[in-house]
């Protein structure tokens, strides 16, 4: 017996430099980032900047794969497949939120089946409209709406898009109602807009603002709690008088669920130190979105955050009448 317990202590001890030295391997070689969105988009965006910041301290590249269709469903779905080895990481917004009132048969779990690493940037959106619209403020554009009815049009680029969320909060928290014009990309929704072919449209700050500064389009509203510096002169929708109008885009980082806790960790230590590089910070600063703070950049802040979100959207979705695809 006691032979048995000695052996069973030697093989423990044996044991126990390996999860340090797990950590310290990792990574040993490239990581990909899966965004489940076209190139070009703002997600993407977003990871490019991100995956270039982490990168210096992993010692790794980290590749960005765009994974597009369904309403970044099958993106999501591939890294919660994905093998746990901290390898394959998804950049993701609101939209994993949002998903399980949107699909009757979501393929994942958007809380369970993630490993969570951390939030990393909120990116306000901007209600803005066709350049020759009378309304000279939200008040005004409210109003005319309310008076027109569903005439006037509202652009969105489909199921469970921040923009189609935009403007289910803008109608809730308005008590007006829009005809929506669906749109494959938040592109060719702009250049209708610029146009004068659709009336309303809103849109993550980093597509609309160079036209508002331009001229081309009319910049209403930002939907947060603070105007953004490109944009000095657009109040927040609070300022505007609609207080209750707050929706922001926000994206989160996750790997799939049960990637080791070392390699977690690691994976967070680089992540907070990329939001507070210089490089980073002034980037997002030209695209009118800020890092978020160290204490939301982990993996608590990230899942107490996401599941209040699916509680909140949950509820603005079934008040609009939208039934799960």
């Amino acid at each position: 017996m006691m032979l048995l317990i000695r052996k069973l202590a030697l093989l423990l001890l044996l044991s126990l430099p390996c999860i340090p030295a797990f950590a310290q391997d990792y990574p040993s070689r490239p990581i990909t980032m899966i965004v489940p969105f076209s190139a070009g988009g703002p997600g993407d965006v977003i990871a490019r900047i991100l995956g270039t910041a982490m990168s210096a301290t992993l010692k790794q590249s980290l590749v960005i794969e765009n994974v597009v269709g369904a309403g970044g469903t099958l993106g999501t779905n591939r890294v919660a497949k994905a093998p746990a080895d901290g390898y394959t990481l998804l950049l993701m917004h609101v939209g994993q939120a949002t998903a399980p009132a949107l699909y009757a048969k979501l393929p994942f779990d958007p809380v369970g089946d993630f490993s969570m690493i951390g939030l990393v940037t909120d990116v306000p959106m901007i209600l803005v409209t066709r350049p020759n619209f009378p309304a000279k403020d939200l008040k005004e554009l409210v109003a005319r709406i309310r008076s027109e009815g569903d005439k006037m049009t509202f652009g969105n680029v489909g199921l469970g898009s921040a923009s189609q969320l935009c403007g289910l909060m803008f109608m809730g928290t308005t008590d007006t109602k829009l005809t929506p014009v669906y749109y494959k990309g938040g592109g060719p929704a702009l250049n209708d807009v610029i146009a004068g072919q659709i009336d309303v449209y809103c849109d993550p700050a980093t597509g609309p603002t160079p036209h508002i500064q331009s001229g081309t389009i009319k910049g209403y509203a930002i939907t947060s709690k603070q105007r953004i510096s490109t944009l000095p002169d657009v109040p927040t929708a609070a300022e505007a008088g609609f207080p209750a109008f707050d929706v922001t885009t926000w994206y989160g980082l996750y790997a799939p669920r049960g990637t080791p806790k070392p390699v977690i960790a690691a994976l967070v230590a680089a992540l907070q130190t990329a939001l507070k590089d210089p490089a980073l910070v002034s980037r997002f600063a030209e695209l009118s979105m800020v890092p978020v703070e160290q204490d939301r950049a982990n993996p608590e802040a990230l899942e107490a955050f996401l599941k209040a979100e699916i509680e909140k959207w949950g509820r603005i979705i079934k008040a609009a009448g939208i039934e799960p695809q």
